[in-house]
């Protein structure tokens, strides 16, 4: 990554309030992250790309906690990591770590929010074989929406970026072999709740199997059911069942999120600084 000249991120014009309002959602995100136990001291990221300019994203300073983060110390830069706006910091950001990032983003239009976690549940089962089980009905929610990638080393080679993209297809969640794993979504909100569902979903799966009992999986017609409802891929999709009528049916994660922020106002405030 190469910088450029670079903007205070406090500086920023008063006209950005869409900019403002992404970056004090990330930072809530980053705190949600900690605050339920899928941070991993300093490392890993969540990026958001600011609505309306398809080249600008944001990113944590390599450096800070996740309950550290605020909505002026995260860096503004572009697809390939050069900064646009630095905070005041002396710390930076980390090339290897943007490398999946950058390549989710660049693939997917719709990535409006990628979020990669080394949470304790998501990073046994990447270990799995069997992979991510449709045990639970959150993890049906996401069934025939996973992808999986080999671990080939830590992500510091840029031609990684074609492989994951190739894994990912069009799918939401990958989990990456014996590493964690990757969420993609169009807005914060909608990431948040997944990654959210899916550490849950990967808990109840490593009970029921330390249990060594045998698992019970439901049948596929409830399993593409479940998903269908939970998590459409097409939300303008007429169901089998018309269960749920517009309102309900928005998009999980945008309804809670009044919720979490209020949590976040709450307990730490100091997100929105």
């Amino acid at each position: 990554m190469t910088s450029t000249t670079t903007v205070p991120a406090a500086k920023l014009p008063a006209r950005d309030a869409q900019e403002w309002a992404t970056r004090v959602d990330l930072a809530a995100c980053y705190r949600l992250i900690d605050r339920y136990g899928m941070s991993d001291m300093v490392y890993n990221h969540i990026t958001a790309r600011i609505p309306g300019r398809e080249n600008e994203y944001l990113i944590n300073a390599y450096g800070y906690r996740y309950d550290e983060i605020t909505a002026s110390n995260l860096y503004k830069i572009d697809i390939e990591g050069n900064v646009l706006a630095k905070p005041d910091t002396r710390y930076g950001i980390t090339p290897a770590g943007y490398i999946i990032h950058s390549a989710v983003h660049s693939a997917r239009p719709d990535a409006g929010c990628v979020i990669h976690t080394h949470a304790r549940a998501s990073m046994a089962v990447s270990m799995l074989e069997c992979g991510f089980l449709p045990l639970s009905q959150h993890a049906m929610r996401f069934y025939g929406n996973v992808s999986y990638h080999d671990y080939g080393g830590p992500a510091a080679d840029l031609a990684e970026r074609a492989k994951l993209i190739a894994n990912l297809g069009d799918n939401q969640v990958m989990f990456l072999r014996n590493h964690g794993l990757l969420v993609v979504a169009p807005s914060i909100p909608e990431a948040f709740n997944m990654v959210y569902w899916i550490e849950m979903a990967c808990k109840a799966q490593l009970d029921a199997m330390a249990t060594g009992a045998e698992l019970v999986i439901p049948a596929e017609e409830a399993r593409v059911l479940t998903a269908d409802l939970l998590q459409p891929k097409d939300p303008g999709k007429k169901l089998s069942l018309d269960l749920y009528d517009e309102e309900v049916r928005r998009p999980y994660g945008v309804m809670e999120w009044e919720a979490m922020i209020r949590l976040l106002d709450r307990d730490s405030p100091g997100f929105r600084d």
